[in-house]
């Protein structure tokens, strides 16, 4: 297949003759900086996900939509734009490869020569007044450090998915966000889905009962291992990659340790960052924080107070670190528990469902079903789910088409700039509570702890008896009953409605019978 490998001198001779192929063109541009009706975005990590920002904004701009134009991109690799060739169910298909600095420069039709808006420096970006949003998609270990400095230059901040690699770094990322007034929305697409509000707005009237549990998963499978799927290129060198920014080894975190570890140059390491705990947090962050998002949006929690992590590496033996089997299980402060699970070995998939006493809501495509429950019907061996249940449905009438979640997104990120309202589709302080019930997973999995979390320290600590004590305690009050924490706030006491001859119980004191 035709290939070019990308890099500035052979990229500049040929900017001039495919400047028309884009939709932004350079002229485009320039009228744009220094506009102030524009909100000129900066792409900070032009890999793979990167591109359909890229593509959204050069959409928005093209459709008119936003009053947004993409201004500079940065990217610690040269980068590669060549085609390739891909087999599926016998059949082969064509592909383009597009990732890196120049060529995505060129896709955002910017001029590649100016070393000002198309640099390998994010720091550069930054200084720059027509930058006013920076979009962050570079590894995880860098999503702090670019989204607080931004937000202390005074820029406001889209980040992908997970907020941060650390627990610490995404409560700093909250700070700095408040502190400094900035508007960030959080990556995390499918909070542009109106279903998950519609099912919080059912879980608070009471529909369902008490939630007492959820569930969520993602569970994928590849011949070739989850993220090695990722293409490796032979131009990947040190002398087309700025390595130790990519490791950021060099540079202070939060914590005050470096972002990243100084180790040799690995093309793996580099394209595949995702397998690697120094870099990323596996399933547990990549992928299980879209779900815990917006789930416990729909269930109206936020932290939980108890996480244990269980799983391990069990086929995917390719140096990697993470596991491809992993499970989550986050129990609440308001009486109820989460589990997430999946993995990357086996696609069959479970059902994504928050469970009440009174109904079950599962989550289906275009909506959710609302599946009555009768506690009436008294205890049995539960049986094999033969077929799918159906409840009644509602239409939620999410966004449709290619990239429409996170163009939705942008758009509703894009007006909170305007208005300045830091209430977003995707909230860094929903971002952190979904993140530290992830990492909470990945360091209960990886210490063998099961972890308590302390909200007033925003820490964690080792698990205790406490906990399962906690409720059988409040199993046993007598007397006026205490109030249920959480929602369902005005009641008080149990749900449940005893029977009549759970009058007899309670113990006999001096031989004294207590139902008299």
């Amino acid at each position: 297949m035709p290939r070019k490998n990308v890099n500035r001198r052979d990229f500049l001779k040929s900017s001039a003759a495919s400047a028309a192929a884009v939709s932004m063109t350079a002229a485009s541009y320039d009228k744009v900086l220094g506009a102030n009706d524009r909100i000129g975005v900066a792409f900070l990590g032009v890999g793979g996900r990167c591109q359909a920002h890229i593509e959204i904004i050069g959409k928005l701009v093209k459709e008119g939509k936003g009053g947004v134009a993409p201004v500079a991109v940065c990217d610690v690799w040269d980068g590669l734009e060549e085609e390739y060739e891909i087999e599926r169910d016998g059949k082969k298909e064509k592909r383009l490869y597009l990732q890196g600095l120049y060529p995505s420069a060129k896709k955002a039709g910017l001029n590649v020569d100016d070393k000002t808006h198309v640099t390998k420096d994010y720091r550069k970006l930054l200084d720059l007044k027509e930058v006013d949003v920076v979009c962050v998609a570079t590894p995880d270990h860098w999503h702090a450090k670019m989204s607080i400095d931004a937000a202390q230059a005074g820029k406001d901040v889209y980040c992908e998915k997970p907020m941060t690699r650390t627990i610490d770094e995404a409560h700093a990322v909250v700070d700095a966000m408040q502190k400094n007034k900035r508007v960030m929305t959080v990556g995390v697409q499918s909070m542009a889905d109106p279903t998950w509000t519609k099912a919080y707005e059912l879980v608070r009237s009471g529909k369902i009962g008490k939630v007492a549990q959820a569930q969520t998963s993602y569970y994928r499978n590849s011949a070739v291992g989850q993220w090695r799927y990722y293409r490796l290129h032979k131009s990947m060198t040190p002398k087309t990659v700025d390595w130790d920014m990519f490791l950021g080894s060099q540079v202070k975190g939060v914590s005050g340790e470096p972002l990243g570890p100084q180790i040799p140059f690995d093309r793996a390491i580099f394209g595949q960052w995702r397998c690697y705990w120094p870099f990323g947090g596996g399933m547990f962050t990549d992928l299980f924080v879209h779900q815990t998002t917006h789930l416990i949006a729909a269930m109206g929690v936020r932290y939980p107070a108890r996480v244990v992590g269980a799983g391990g590496l069990y086929l995917e033996y390719d140096e990697r670190d993470v596991p491809d089997v992993a499970t989550i299980v986050a129990d609440y402060n308001e009486g109820c528990q989460l589990m997430i699970t999946a993995t990357m070995i086996a696609s069959y998939p479970i059902e994504e469902v928050i469970r009440g006493h009174l109904g079950t809501i599962k989550f289906v495509k275009n909506g959710f079903e609302i599946i009555k429950d009768n506690p009436q019907g008294g205890a049995g061996i539960p049986a094999r789910l033969e077929q799918s249940v159906k409840g009644e449905f509602v239409d939620c009438a999410p966004p449709q088409g290619r990239h429409a979640d996170t163009e939705a997104l942008w758009l509703n990120f894009l007006q909170c700039c305007r208005d300045r309202k830091r209430e977003t589709l995707s909230t860094p302080e929903l971002g952190a509570a979904a993140f530290t019930t992830v990492a909470l997973g990945v360091k209960s999995y990886r210490e063998g702890q099961v972890l308590f979390w302390d909200k007033d320290k925003r820490q964690p600590t080792l698990a205790d008896r406490s906990w399962a004590t906690r409720w059988e305690q409040r199993s046993k009050k007598r007397g006026k009953p205490e109030q249920i924490i959480g929602w369902n706030a005005g009641e008080t006491g149990s749900l449940l409605e005893p029977p009549a001859y759970q009058k007899l119980a309670g113990p006999w004191v001096n031989g004294k019978d207590p139902a008299g």
